[in-house]
């Protein structure tokens, strides 16, 4: 496993911590027609971590990734929403709601190398 592989694990374990320390910032972003957001939010942060630290054991590495491999499509609808509603971008500037969302694209490809 290269540094790689570790960069990937630490961006989603960094990310549901994240979740869990400002579920209002990423409640915000999510579309209407989601329900239970917060309690999604705390789920998804959680998800993200144990699916971060996954990826190090060999006997939950491919349910990890496959793990990441969902979210990953799941939080597509969230990134189409911040470019669409205004309230939802946080007032990013387009071009970076445009990265972010290819960037979606880059962390899937990344994700299904290690598999």
């Amino acid at each position: 496993m290269g540094w790689h592989f570790y960069l990937l694990s630490l961006i989603f374990i960094s990310a549901g911590i994240f979740h869990l320390i400002r579920p209002r910032a990423f409640m915000r972003i999510m579309p209407l027609y989601i329900p239970y957001h917060r309690f999604l939010v705390y789920l998804s942060g959680i998800a993200e971590i144990l699916a971060g630290i996954g990826v190090f054991f060999a006997l939950t590495r491919m349910l990890s990734l496959w793990a990441i491999i969902g979210m990953l499509v799941l939080f597509f609808p969230v990134h189409i929403h911040m470019l669409v509603d205004k309230k939802a971008s946080l007032n990013f500037p387009k071009f970076i709601l445009f990265f972010r969302l290819f960037l979606q694209f880059g962390l899937l490809y990344w994700t299904y190398q290690y598999m």
